[in-house]
């Protein structure tokens, strides 16, 4: 008896519209957790005070928010890669995923360094401070967030509208000013701390330009039918 063949047809992946969001969330989650880390963490890397404990609850908010951006970033980079499509370059793509990960992977890490921070304040508060611990991580947590990680960022920024203005797969001005944004993150970031709130609103700008054009795709694929 011969066995009953069931054909196997072999389909793309397509990248769910509603994906775009994610751009949205994380703008929103990084948004809200650098305002309450600048808030209650002094500017001054060496700054020995009492922000650990008064603003403990703040700072434990910020950190719970940063895993679901990050998550919420992987997503987005997804969806800019499918807008890419076929014209992705593998260079200039090599560079805008390698600082999209590097960005990410320095922002969960001091992320970790002011947790650890908070957490080891909360069981030994004087042997924390005396021992100079506090110094070193409040110094390293600085420096990757506030050089590094956000340069990444800007990298990030400059290769995604490099791949833009060569394959036209989003408006001029959009590339343009992604070339702007980046260099504010790359230049005033060591003069005003603030201005890391450049990237996620960057984020946010882009994830409705993609869900405006998903949206008009959409139309043009199914036109309401002639009565």
């Amino acid at each position: 008896m011969a066995e009953n063949s069931v054909p196997l047809t072999a389909r793309r992946l397509t990248t769910p519209r509603a994906a775009a969001l994610a751009g949205i969330l994380f703008a929103v989650l990084l948004s809200a957790s650098y305002v309450l880390m600048r808030l209650a963490i002094p500017a001054d890397p060496l700054d020995v005070s009492v922000w650990l404990e008064e603003n403990a609850n703040s700072i434990s908010l910020a950190l719970s928010l940063v895993p679901f951006a990050g998550i919420a970033f992987l997503w987005f980079m997804g969806v800019v890669r499918d807008r890419i499509g076929a014209f992705e370059d593998r260079f200039f793509s090599t560079v805008f995923f390698g600082s999209g990960l590097l960005f990410l992977a320095m922002t969960f890490v001091a992320a970790a360094l002011a947790g650890g921070m908070l957490s080891s304040y909360a069981i030994a508060a004087d042997r924390l401070i005396e021992s100079g611990v506090y110094t070193y991580s409040r110094a390293v947590m600085y420096r990757i967030m506030n050089v590094y990680a956000i340069r990444m960022a800007g990298v990030f920024m400059i290769s995604l509208g490099t791949i833009w203005l060569r394959t036209r797969t989003m408006p001029l001005w959009l590339a343009l000013l992604t070339y702007g944004a980046a260099l504010v993150l790359l230049v005033t970031i060591s003069y005003m701390l603030w201005v890391t709130l450049v990237f996620p609103a960057w984020v946010g700008l882009i994830s409705v330009a993609l869900l405006v054009w998903n949206y008009r795709r959409r139309l043009d694929q199914d036109p309401e039918p002639v009565s």
